[in-house]
């Protein structure tokens, strides 16, 4: 099964290392989408999105449905993204 990754940015030099970690470390079981919140998307999912996940400050990573804890209030990490699952087949 895929492991679906949604990542959250502003388009900021800290979102964009977030996004290359992410990318660094996904696997072929993993679907990694980007949503640039100042760009939006034309459908609005990932203001939808936004709103379903709660948010509250980017860069931030949803796997399989779920925020990450370290996108509540701190940085994203490695060692985060390896416990939510990224790169693990």
């Amino acid at each position: 099964m895929k492991r679906q990754i949604e990542i959250f940015t502003a388009g900021c030099p800290v979102c964009e290392s977030t996004v290359q970690l992410v990318r660094e470390l996904a696997c072929g079981n993993c679907e990694v989408t980007v949503y640039d919140l100042v760009k939006q998307c034309n459908d609005k999912t990932c203001l939808n999105k936004v709103k379903e996940y709660k948010v509250q400050r980017v860069p931030a990573v949803a796997v399989n449905g779920k925020l990450l804890d370290c996108c509540t209030g701190n940085k994203v990490s490695k060692e985060d993204l390896i416990e939510a699952g990224v790169g693990q087949g």
